[in-house]
């Protein structure tokens, strides 16, 4: 793969991985429930890990992400079920769509991050099968007492 393809195409994993970030900080805001909120908490952060690596990526090959399109606003459905489920379709889409193109990397380094960035949204896909099917242990077992109670305000992500 040629530098100009390589930086191509990590921009576009970028744009989307950004778009991701995006709706899953949106949906973080109305998913109230503890235990999915706190999924998307760790989703969020490693998404940002995965956007660093992605920026170091494409400025280590010569390119520049100052001028990549913002992603939209993203506004969630309305339950928490549909919201879970709708980040579910996108982060499989997105797997769908960049998965198949890590092979041609030809640049072992970055063949290696986009790997393990692609382990991890399956991972995170993994997560949100999880919270669909009403499981509170997402992030681990809890060792003792009840699962916390009450919801997560939204208010925190003012900027």
């Amino acid at each position: 793969m040629k530098p100009v393809d390589l930086v191509a195409l990590l921009r576009a994993i970028h744009q989307d991985k950004a778009a991701l970030r995006r709706r899953h900080e949106a949906g973080a805001r109305r998913v109230g429930r503890y235990v999915f909120n706190n999924t998307y908490q760790y989703i969020i952060a490693r998404e940002d890990t995965h956007l660093g690596w992605l920026r170091d990526g494409i400025e280590e090959t010569g390119g520049t992400i100052a001028d990549l399109a913002e992603t939209p606003a993203f506004e969630p459905a309305r339950s928490e079920r549909d919201i879970i489920s709708a980040d579910l379709d996108a982060l499989r889409a997105f797997s769908e769509r960049w998965r198949p193109k890590i092979p041609a990397v030809t640049n072992a380094r970055h063949r290696l991050m986009l790997t393990l960035m692609m382990g991890e949204t399956l991972e995170q896909q993994r997560f949100l099968e999880q919270a669909l099917a009403g499981r509170a242990d997402l992030l681990g077992r809890r060792t003792s007492g009840p699962e916390p109670a009450g919801s997560v305000v939204g208010t925190r992500w003012m900027e």
